[in-house]
């Protein structure tokens, strides 16, 4: 008897493909009419330029088996995540870095005198952050927290920073050097054709059969275990209640030549309603200027109603006893397996995710062939 597994993004798609390697059929679905989940991209039809549908996604990674996986089902392009920011009408570089915080106090200070300028600003008292706002008076002070990070973060996460936990901010680096790429690590990149193609090599094996457009509700066939990749609340029907989610809207432009000259700038000033800018051109340099014309995302974050596609797991510190009961009740199952970022209810990087899902599919095998 065949898995099913609900969700054919990258979690659902290791799953399915690393177990059919080792024999066991699958049967994938997805309620979307494509697959790869939120990252899933395509071709603008009026510029031609590649689209990341759901909002911009770069992958990066230090762990080298998940770099080997995707690698092997489609070519990665060298790619640096470069982000600006606007703050009251002024252009900064992100993560902040030397550059950020000399251009931002006017000053000219060395690494050394840097970090003792931000030691100085700094919540020194603060010595166990539990909220994103602890964390942040603690790591950069309040000039740089309110300029930054206060009212970019309300508007992404649609509440006070003392209501978030202190593991939100703890992804973003502070360097006292010039270095402005975003992520630090060995393995950066964008797929050359998309990270749809990818996902669909993944899934191409004669053992995976690949539902689109179909809900999990709807199948009525048995299956020895499921891998569930929706949301976990979802699952239950909600009967506990709901978990909170943001969801994001986007609003396209389309113009002639360049809009902003790279591909991401947030937007910081809580008076501006959207969070970020993105041109999706500059996340393919190597073919970006072979397009006239151009496209950027105006991107809007707000609570995740019923019908919306829900983003990121808020896991605010007042929702951790509802969390925690429909954890108790998911580690309690024997026939489902809950992964990715909405099934685990966890802020996930795309290289974890699939990480994770690696472990699930060995795990489940260690289970089946003992």
């Amino acid at each position: 008897m065949r898995v099913l597994i609900v969700g054919a993004g990258f979690s659902g798609a290791t799953i399915a493909r690393l177990l059919a390697d080792k024999g066991i059929a699958s049967l994938v679905i997805d309620e979307r009419a494509h697959p790869a989940g939120n990252c899933h991209t395509e071709r603008d039809g009026e510029t031609g330029v590649l689209v990341h549908r759901y909002g911009p996604h770069i992958f990066h990674t230090d762990i080298e088996r998940v770099w080997t996986f995707v690698t092997s089902h489609g070519e990665m392009m060298p790619y640096v995540n470069r982000v600006k920011a606007n703050v009251q009408g002024k252009i900064y570089s992100l993560p902040v870095n030397l550059h950020t915080i000399n251009q931002f106090f006017g000053t000219a200070l060395s690494p050394i005198e840097a970090r003792a300028f931000i030691e100085s600003r700094a919540r020194m008292d603060i010595t166990d952050p539990q909220t994103f706002e602890d964390q942040a008076l603690r790591f950069v002070g309040n000039d740089l927290y309110e300029a930054f990070f206060k009212g970019y973060t309300r508007k992404q996460w649609g509440c006070e920073p003392s209501e978030l936990p202190a593991s939100i901010l703890k992804r973003l680096p502070l360097r006292f050097n010039y270095d402005d790429n975003y992520f630090n690590h060995r393995h950066q990149g964008m797929p050359r054709h998309g990270y749809t193609p990818i996902v669909e090599s993944i899934l191409r094996h004669d053992l995976i059969e690949v539902r689109l457009g179909v809900a999990h509700g709807d199948l009525g066939e048995h299956f020895a275990h499921t891998f569930y990749s929706g949301p976990l609340d979802r699952y239950y029907d909600y009967d506990l209640g709901r978990l909170g989610y943001r969801t994001l809207d986007f609003v396209a432009e389309r113009a002639d030549g360049d809009f902003q000259g790279t591909a991401v700038i947030n937007y910081c000033d809580e008076s501006v309603a959207f969070t970020r800018i993105s041109e999706h051109k500059h996340f393919a340099p190597w073919e970006a200027a072979t397009f006239d014309r151009t496209i950027v995302f105006r991107e809007y974050s707000r609570a995740c109603g019923p019908d919306d596609v829900p983003y990121y797991p808020i896991r605010m510190v007042a929702e951790t006893a509802l969390l925690e009961q429909y954890e108790a009740r998911a580690a309690h199952e024997t026939g489902v397996t809950f992964v990715g970022r909405l099934g685990t209810y966890q802020y996930l990087d795309m290289d974890v995710t699939i990480d994770r899902a690696m472990d699930v599919a060995a795990r489940y095998l260690g289970v089946v062939q003992t």
